[in-house]
């Protein structure tokens, strides 16, 4: 019987640049294809750019590359065809995965994979896309996501976190400024002026790097 394969965007060794995990050095797998189409999508050379890798040969590479953890995006990866059975053949690595949030994730809430589940706010262009059932699903290892475009966004966010309660179920909240649209210091004094308990985010590798890809 033959092995599945999987079209992949890219494979790099980097450093984290979002999240909690901001700074750790970690493999990076980018899936391609994507359900969606946010406006301000840094990553549209993921919807169909690639190659097909053998389920043996990402194994090979998984468990040669010296890092912890093993960062799984795209893309969407959550579409990706027999994603489940790679997952559950990678050991002895920490798994972290980064969906756009239209996807049921509970098939993927494994004892090693850690989501970081985005919530697309309304000028993204994909809010009706939200699986909102995701927010109740995560656990406290996970993480939520949102990316800022303007004052709108930040309110629509705001409203969201309060109404849903979402502060109190333990999981880290990180609010991202859509650069360029929104000024990072803008987004930094709206938290800080209304006492929201999220965590800032921003994308440090593009700050180390600049905005390509690879890293």
């Amino acid at each position: 019987m033959s092995q599945p394969t999987y079209l992949i965007n890219e494979i790099f060794s980097s450093i984290e640049g979002e999240t909690s995990y901001q700074g750790i050095p970690m493999l990076f797998i980018r899936f391609t294809g994507c359900n969606l189409r946010c406006v301000y999508c840094d990553t549209k050379y993921a919807y169909d750019e690639g190659k097909r890798f053998s389920l043996s040969k990402l194994l090979e590479i998984i468990n040669s590359n010296p890092f912890e953890y093993v960062h799984i995006t795209g893309g969407e990866p959550l579409i990706q065809k027999d994603l489940i059975l790679l997952l559950g053949s990678i050991k002895d690595k920490k798994i972290i995965i980064e969906t756009n949030g239209s996807v049921n994730i509970k098939p993927f809430l494994l004892e090693n994979t850690i989501l970081i589940v985005d919530i697309k706010t309304p000028k993204s262009g994909m809010e009706d896309k939200n699986n909102y059932v995701n927010l109740d699903l995560m656990r406290k290892t996970d993480e939520l996501k949102f990316v800022i475009v303007d004052q709108s966004d930040y309110e629509w966010a705001k409203t969201l976190i309060d109404s849903r309660n979402l502060i109190d179920k333990g999981y880290t909240i990180n609010l991202s400024p859509a650069i360029p649209y929104l000024e990072p210091s803008l987004l930094a004094e709206w938290i800080v002026r209304d006492g929201l308990n999220v965590r800032f985010n921003l994308q440090i590798h593009k700050f180390i790097w600049g905005d390509k890809r690879g890293v």
